[in-house]
């Protein structure tokens, strides 16, 4: 790599000042993504901002009213396995257990995941499941996004010059709603997905009250199954077809091939991971029949 300064400010504020100043400037925090493109030859920096002695930065905090707050710096790995994430969130402790391997999760913060804006990453797709916001600070103030906001497209976010992720933001888990994260790669287990499902879903009285999907990895950034989502809501679980909501899975979703796999190849395993994930959550079996 080519040698490069890097400068350590203390709060999320000087970082964002010295972001505005100069244009080429770049933040670093875990560097799992970054450090491999800068020996790569693809990005080359004559000075990174380094995110690390941010105070106060690195925080996972859970109120019954207000939800969960991380902050930008937590670890992927502190996510996984902080006691509050697993007790109230824990699709988004399985998704960030399935991150690469314990050595980049240690590493990889939270925030630096969401502003690299790899859509072959697993948080993302829970994130926009669960209705996360993202709260950023600029040298011109604060601001807070949905996270389907955040991310624009592949490796592209809302982010202006000058600004960073300063925290992410759940809502109050909804009581009763059961959730599950369901990943497939082609490669080696740790790798990033080929696609990744995340499903979201609340039964009363045997009846579907509310449910959420959402396909990551097959397009530039994850996307909501609303077609699919509309088809269950009020459906008895006893008389749901997930071979039909899988059909309609393939039909709605316009996948993109990548080096993990073809379009052709996406969408036949998109409607799998789907009925997986949705057999998992409303408690039947990927053939519809109920296993409770």
């Amino acid at each position: 790599m080519r040698p490069f300064d890097l400068l350590e400010p203390e709060t999320f504020e000087d970082a964002a000042r010295l972001l505005a100043g100069d244009p080429d400037l770049k933040a670093i925090a875990g560097g799992t993504a970054l450090v491999i493109l800068m020996k790569q030859g693809v990005f080359l920096p004559r000075r990174l901002v380094n995110l690390k002695k941010v105070r106060d930065a690195s925080y996972v905090e859970f109120d019954p009213a207000r939800g969960l707050r991380l902050g930008a710096l937590t670890s992927i790995f502190d996510v996984e396995s902080h006691p509050l994430v697993r007790r109230h969130y824990p699709t988004l402790a399985d998704a960030a257990h399935k991150v690469a391997n314990i050595r980049i999760r240690n590493l990889a913060t939270i925030g630096g995941n969401l502003a690299h804006g790899d859509y072959q990453s697993d948080p993302p797709t829970v994130f926009a499941a669960l209705g996360a916001h993202i709260a950023i600070t600029g040298s011109r103030g604060e601001r807070r996004l949905p996270v389907d906001e955040f991310l624009v497209g592949a490796y592209e976010t809302a982010l202006r010059p000058g600004e960073l992720v300063r925290e992410i933001e759940l809502p109050p888990p909804e009581p009763g709603l059961e959730g599950m994260y369901v990943k497939f790669v082609t490669r080696t287990a740790g790798d990033r997905p080929c696609a990744g499902v995340a499903a979201l879903a609340r039964c009363d009285g045997g009846v579907i009250e509310t449910v959420r999907v959402v396909v990551g990895a097959v397009n530039p950034v994850p996307v909501r199954m609303l077609a699919v989502e509309e088809g269950l809501r009020g459906q008895r679980v006893a008389d749901v077809d997930l071979h039909a909501v899988s059909r309609l899975a393939s039909e709605t979703i316009d996948p993109m091939g990548d080096l993990r796999g073809g379009e052709w190849y996406k969408r036949q395993i998109v409607p799998v991971l789907v009925r997986r994930a949705l057999a998992q959550v409303l408690g039947v079996a990927a053939d519809g029949r109920e296993t409770g």
